[in-house]
């Protein structure tokens, strides 16, 4: 049991990490799909994915995070490639 707290804390840490030394991105939500865990967004240029400004359906990174913003909502997140998908690693409202 304490090999997988050990572990299970690790991955957080190491989440709370990668969240931290993303870029921020301001957003808008624009659709969300909690059946399958996406968010759609238009946002602004995202450097570490080397993508201008669009819109795009990302996974989210847990589907809490979909309970916290709504279609239409002014965002700021951070994405990134997480197991080869385009990933939402944190957001917040603006």
């Amino acid at each position: 049991m304490r090999k997988i707290i050990i572990f299970l804390a690790s991955i957080i840490l190491s989440a709370n990490a990668l969240a931290q030394t993303l870029p921020v991105v301001n957003g808008t939500v624009t659709k969300i799909d909690a059946a399958q865990s996406k968010i759609t967004i238009k946002h602004d240029a995202i450097p570490n994915l080397d993508m201008g400004n669009m819109t795009m359906v990302f996974k989210a990174g847990s589907s809490d995070m979909l309970k916290k913003v709504n279609v239409g909502e002014a965002i700021q997140f951070t994405a990134d490639r997480v197991n080869g998908q385009l990933t939402v690693v944190s957001i917040t409202k603006r």
